[in-house]
């Protein structure tokens, strides 16, 4: 009896440390990159950025779209496109498993949420990738809701901007995945034949296939402050080359030091910015 008495005087205990510390990550967060402890609300009022180094928080794809667009504009296209399991792909869970659970994890079809609005009164089709949705990997859904948005922009002769957190190709769909980097390359090759902007915005982490199609295409590349950007990992590179990688290697500030992006822009800064360069391009006709 003693033993059982002890026994659930430990799972008592458990359960109370388990609820503890809920309640501690409801109201406190740990900067990833100071290791400083905030007021959760402190963060949530600063556009999920760390007040005491500035670290820009990774942020879910709707909230992304609160913050950059005008309030009551936003129109979602394709909501209701979902992966199908080509290959009957499995690895520790079936497929459409990690499908599953990741939709009830986010709330979204897919790993893009797409769809117009306005950014101070600017009007654009915008894409902005859920990076909890399987790595914001880029499947044949993905793909297929790019190339559409940007078909819609065309039609609607206006501006497109996509913001990029991904982790590359999905490796479920195989040689599918890869398709998509020429698919989107495709139609947003026709969007710059019609004279239309494709702003791509980097934000952390922006790697693999979606770093060498969309990313890397805009007409103008922003990026968050110290956006991990890059196509493979620093590991696998440094493996490679045998040689020390630079100090700081993949990160936005060094990307825009060796002039593979145009700027960086803080998050509470972008929506001024997209706002301003949509107006600048869109006013000018493209004349000849």
């Amino acid at each position: 009896m003693t033993w059982f008495k002890k026994k659930e005087d430990e799972e008592r205990e458990g359960k109370e440390k388990r609820e503890e510390l809920k309640l501690s990550d409801q109201l406190w967060i740990k900067c990833n990159s100071c290791n400083e402890i905030s007021y959760r609300k402190v963060i949530e009022r600063n556009l999920q950025v760390c007040p005491k180094c500035n670290y820009h928080f990774p942020i879910p794809a709707r909230r992304r779209m609160e913050y950059i667009l005008d309030p009551g504009t936003f129109t979602e296209f394709d909501a209701n496109l979902t992966s199908i399991d080509f290959l009957e792909f499995k690895d520790l869970k079936r497929y459409p498993a990690r499908i599953k659970e990741s939709q009830e994890a986010t709330g979204m079809k897919e790993a893009i949420l797409c769809g117009e609005g306005k950014i101070e009164g600017q009007p654009a089709m915008i894409g902005t990738f859920e990076f909890k949705f399987l790595g914001g990997s880029l499947g044949s859904v993905v793909g297929e809701k790019i190339a559409r948005l940007i078909e819609r922009a065309i039609e609607k002769k206006i501006g497109a901007v996509i913001f990029c957190a991904s982790g590359g190709a999905r490796m479920q769909e195989g040689i599918l995945s890869l398709m998509q980097m020429a698919k989107t390359s495709a139609v947003l090759a026709k969007l710059h034949e019609n004279r239309l902007p494709y702003i791509s915005v980097l934000t952390d982490p922006t790697t693999g296939g979606v770093t060498a199609s969309i990313g890397m295409l805009g007409d103008i590349i922003l990026a968050e402050p110290k956006a991990m950007i890059g196509f493979t990992g620093p590991i696998v590179i440094k493996e490679t080359i045998r040689a020390e990688l630079p100090e700081g290697f993949q990160r936005a500030e060094y990307l825009l030091s060796h002039g593979m992006i145009d700027q960086i822009v803080e998050r509470k800064d972008l929506r001024r910015t997209l706002a301003s360069l949509l107006r600048m391009l869109g006013r000018n006709e493209r004349k000849e």
